[in-house]
């Protein structure tokens, strides 16, 4: 329980300190984020990605508003009777307001709590979290019916060029695919910004949160699985790599970096679910900056940097995706309701050499489930071919990222109602 008074002025140096901050480039997701909706506004994603700017951009266009942000450390005996305090602290300070915004909620105990209540007040709520699970946890018991969910990434090759100035092209995009996302280390450009946030990230949204005493364990799990984004894994071979006891540690351990957006899976696509489940993942990155700064098997190979990139850009708009394989390979199937409507291979260069099997898998997943297109991205490549009446659209991943960009698709934000 903290004193009204040490509240007070948390409150008042935070808001201060607003005006010190910039706005940053702006973001594909903000004009789709609707404040006067009913329901609160929850911006989830990996520490440092520009869920705060997104909040100070968000801000910016509101009039009167609360704020707080729950990473400050003095807060740190913040409890949930405290929101009361909190409350009256806002009021007296800042008059009246149906807006809040709060940064890091996951921080506070109970928050959903009070943020149930003021909804059923006619209040308005901007959240921000790093925890998918605690998130939906508490989303999923209180706020049922009463939340939508945006996903923040770091920055799509889109908000890359805003950021940097550059045009689209092969050059920027390869410097793209090397760099990643992440503001703070695009503007400064030292590994050691990228190593210390996977060794933040491990450290407090893992090993604490869960009480876990294996953090070498932990961290060496999370090292090998950046180094080997893009291929596949199963919980069996790595209970056996890392010595793990069984395959649930390694089930709770994938899923606590899942959560913390540090690393996705992918499933092999089946029609059974139990044989879906049963079989092999594929691993995914969360930024290809990320895993390269803490990899160097990742960063020299430049076909996974690309496919990592892809995956991210699928997932970055919402995507239901899967991998194939039965006699070839086929890197993505995208899935929208019950179906199958597009696969896409990714290859960084298609040679005479590759050709056939990069096309091989491609048409067998076509075939499968009876697409008349199917797509190869590369580096730079462009090309048309006709196989078995079937046509497959060779393009560079960049000019398809340009015209993929969530800002030219009608975001549908993940609602929780029935």
């Amino acid at each position: 329980m903290l004193l009204k008074e040490t509240i007070r002025s948390v409150v008042k140096s935070q808001k201060s300190e607003l005006s010190r901050f910039g706005c940053g480039t702006k973001r594909e997701r903000l004009g789709q984020i609707d404040l006067s909706a009913p329901f609160a506004s929850v911006i989830s994603g990996i520490r440092r990605c520009g869920k705060s700017t997104l909040l100070r951009q968000l801000m910016k266009g509101t009039k009167n508003f609360y704020y707080l942000n729950f990473e400050d450390p003095r807060l740190s005996g913040f409890e949930s009777t405290d929101f009361q305090k909190l409350d009256e602290v806002f009021s007296e300070e800042f008059g009246d307001s149906n807006q809040y915004f709060f940064d890091e909620i996951q921080n506070a105990p109970k928050w959903e709590l009070f943020v149930r209540g003021g909804l059923d007040k006619k209040k308005r709520f901007a959240i921000t979290g790093s925890n998918a699970s605690l998130l939906s946890r508490e989303l999923g018991t209180r706020l049922t019916g009463r939340h939508l969910t945006c996903e923040l990434f770091p920055f799509s090759f889109a908000e890359f060029l805003k950021f940097s100035g550059k045009a689209p092209g092969q050059g920027s995009f390869e410097e793209y695919l090397e760099k990643g996302g992440f503001p703070e280390y695009l503007k400064y450009r030292k590994a050691e910004i990228l190593q210390e946030l996977l060794n933040d990230i491990i450290a407090r949204d893992i090993i604490v949160r869960h009480g876990l005493k294996s953090q070498k364990t932990v961290k060496e799990l999370a090292l090998f699985l950046l180094s080997n984004a893009g291929k596949e894994f199963s919980y069996n071979g790595i209970k056996k790599t890392f010595n793990l006891g069984s395959a649930n540690t390694a089930i709770a351990f994938i899923s606590y970096f899942e959560d913390s957006y540090i690393l996705f899976t992918v499933p092999r696509f089946d029609y059974s679910q139990k044989k879906q489940v049963a079989s092999p993942k594929k691993i995914y990155a969360i930024d290809n900056g990320l895993a390269g700064a803490n990899s160097v098997s990742f960063s020299a190979d430049k076909g996974r940097m690309l496919e990592n990139a892809v995956f991210l850009q699928l997932r970055r708009n919402g995507k239901n995706i899967f991998y194939f394989r039965q006699k070839g390979e086929c890197d993505f199937l995208v899935k929208e309701k019950e179906k199958i409507t597009g696969a896409i291979q990714v290859c960084h260069e298609i040679t005479e050499d590759n050709k056939e099997r990069e096309t091989a898998g491609l048409m067998e997943a076509m075939e499968k489930f009876k697409l008349a297109e199917g797509l190869i991205l590369t580096l730079g490549q462009k090309d048309t071919l006709k196989i078995k009446g079937r046509k497959i659209t060779v393009k560079p991943a960049w000019e398809w990222m340009s015209k993929y960009s969530a800002a030219s698709k009608r975001w549908r934000a993940k609602s929780s109602r029935g």
